[in-house]
């Protein structure tokens, strides 16, 4: 499997309003923290995802301790985790995100056998990008 093209990315960061973001951090020198800054600064909905913060507030919303504890509208769920973790986000990503359009791996992290899953149930699927570099770079 390829990883995504600019055009799919491009469609995915155009049609895209509402990500689930996996690993996000509190601590404002974090990437996750940056990178969600940077989505809500660029008008999509972040959901914060991490069990250690659960119910503490972001930009708004509340931390969500899990993927199935996120509302229906995610559209994206985009991973700061190790590549080891991956698979069971993107499985719990499929089994409770009915509008789910397409996963993405941050720099550094890919995992070819939950891709391939992801592939399997029609999502899009990035990986080694971020949307931080890929919004200036395609949507400007």
């Amino acid at each position: 499997m390829q990883n995504a093209s600019d055009a799919t990315i491009h469609t995915i960061l155009t049609v895209t309003r509402t990500i689930a973001l996996v690993g996000f951090s509190a601590n404002p020198a974090r990437p996750s923290h940056d990178v969600a800054r940077f989505l809500v600064a660029n008008g999509y909905r972040v959901i914060p995802v991490n069990p250690g913060l659960a119910g503490q507030m972001f930009e708004g919303e509340p931390i969500r301790a899990k993927l199935s504890d996120c509302p229906a509208d995610v559209e994206l769920v985009d991973i700061f985790r190790r590549s080891d973790q991956v698979g069971p986000v993107v499985d719990e990503a499929i089994a409770h995100l009915p509008n789910l359009r397409a996963i993405w791996m941050q720099i550094g992290v890919h995992d070819p056998a939950a891709a391939e899953r992801a592939d399997a149930h029609g999502l899009s699927v990035v990986w080694n990008k971020c949307p931080k570099i890929e919004i200036p770079r395609l949507l400007a």
